[in-house]
């Protein structure tokens, strides 16, 4: 049976006018330490693609080399941290499943802050030579294994955690402070764009975000520090968590179903909202503020309609949110980029289409988190989702700025980031067809039985996250 969670109206007062403590109950104590993980985790990545053509200048484009070059150089790095999201996922994702999701957490920040900060400190191309982007490759792999486990401890978490029907606004806090922590490397990048002057920014000015990693990792090392684990995990036997007996068939099955309900998610959110300053610049030789400010703009877009996203699934499903989400994306893509390509624009109108795009990109984000965790029991839940998702994200958002930089160097094609983001989301609404419209109102499972998808009931013991 399951420990009871605290009630949220214990740390309200009594009518008789009697206080009890202001702690705040687990659940939202819960979501605001695995939030702030992943705020960190996105503000770094957001920072390197916005500031992408000043780190391929800096440490991939060598004196009197192509600026091209250096820059899909810069997206072949960016990709391949997130080749090593799946093995973080693997590993992490193990240790949240045998051990627990509070370790694996602070685990997880430790490396990605320490490896945020050191690539603030890292000495560039000019200075190192040739062992410049090496180590700011290393760096970044190190970063892809702390976010391959980040997302499935901070999911399963929020979720195990949650309040009965309340699972896809819980779940949807993890891509809520993605949107956020996007939103603040780009202000960051932006405010910076604005005060110095463009050979300061290029010389000095593109460490600072990368430093503010450092104290925005300890507060959340205090945070995570309080959490405590999650009652369906407590509720799950140690001798059961260390057992290999799950149908790893099954598993390999949940895994990759997953990844394909999300592929529009992955390929939209990234070309949307971090890929897009560098193809507005390379492509439509917009300014670096210009390119940031859509970025900006399509980023609220996305987080305004997240949360509200996640609720909303809550009471009517995942699917139909989802599904809505991945079919608008295919449908507008095209129209949306013409009107950012066209000139004759007016600045109104191409705001418009970039907040729209991030905003159609957030109804898949909202219930994506929830719907994850719901295919997959407590004593695999870590490892499934968040492989799911690092399978996602690897292929299809770490390749994104790579695949459409290098496609438009050799087709001259503008519309090449509209085909990808149509062609992923097609792929995702015919693996979300499966997926069982009343799915949502049922409660997490525990360890018997194997993951099964969401589109065949359930089977094995159940726990109620209330």
């Amino acid at each position: 049976m399951t420990t009871p969670l605290p009630d949220p109206a214990d740390s309200l007062p009594h009518r008789a006018g009697h206080a009890r403590p202001t702690v705040a109950p687990a659940p939202r104590r819960a979501l605001v330490a695995g939030s702030v993980g992943n705020f960190i985790e996105w503000y770094e990545f957001g920072v390197y693609g916005f500031f992408a053509t000043v780190i391929a200048a800096n440490f991939f484009t060598p004196e009197g080399g192509s600026e091209l070059e250096g820059l899909i150089k810069t997206y072949a790095s960016f990709g391949l941290a997130f080749f090593f999201r799946p093995i973080g996922a693997a590993v992490f994702g193990r240790v949240g499943d045998r051990i627990g999701r509070r370790p694996t957490l602070i685990l997880v920040l430790l490396l990605m802050t320490g490896a945020t900060t050191l690539i603030g400190l890292l000495p560039t191309y000019a200075t190192l030579g040739a062992a410049a982007p090496w180590l700011l490759t290393l760096l970044r792999v190190l970063q892809g294994l702390s976010a391959g486990g980040e997302f499935g401890g901070a999911v399963s978490l929020m979720t195990e955690f949650a309040p009965p029907g309340r699972r896809g606004l819980y779940g949807a806090w993890q891509s809520f402070t993605v949107a956020l922590g996007l939103l603040a490397g780009a202000g960051a990048a932006a405010v910076l764009a604005t005060v110095l002057s463009e050979p300061a920014l290029h010389d000095w000015g593109w460490r600072v975000p990368f430093l503010l990693t450092l104290p925005l990792g300890l507060a959340a090392l205090w945070l995570r520090l309080r959490l405590e684990e999650t009652p369906p995990f407590r509720a799950v036997p140690q001798v059961e968590r260390v057992a290999e007996t799950a149908d790893r068939g099954e598993v390999a099955r949940a895994v990759v179903l997953g990844a394909g309900r999300i592929m529009g998610w992955a390929a939209a959110g990234y070309t949307f909202l971090v890929v897009m300053p560098s193809y507005l610049q390379s492509t439509l030789d917009a300014s670096f503020r210009q390119a940031l400010i859509a970025t900006v703009v399509a980023n609220l877009g996305f987080a305004l309609s997240i949360l509200p996203a996640g609720a909303l699934s809550d009471r009517i499903g995942r699917r139909p949110v989802m599904l809505t989400g991945a079919a608008l994306v295919a449908v507008l893509a095209f129209p949306l980029l013409n009107v950012v390509q066209d000139p004759g624009s007016s600045a109104l109108a191409q705001g418009v289409a970039v907040c729209v795009a991030g905003s159609v990109v957030g109804l898949m984000a909202g219930p994506g988190p929830a719907m994850l965790a719901e295919m997959f029991p407590t004593r695999v839940r870590c490892t499934g989702l968040g492989l799911a998702y690092a399978l996602s994200n690897a292929v299809f958002s770490g390749c994104a700025g790579l695949i459409i930089t290098e496609a438009i160097k050799r087709t001259g094609d503008a519309d090449i980031p509209a085909y990808y983001v149509t062609v992923t989301c097609a792929v995702s609404l015919l693996a979300l067809l499966p997926l069982r419209g009343d799915h949502h109102r049922g409660t997490l499972r525990e360890t018997t039985g194997t993951p099964t998808d969401p589109g065949t009931p359930p089977h094995g013991k159940e726990t109620s996250c209330g």
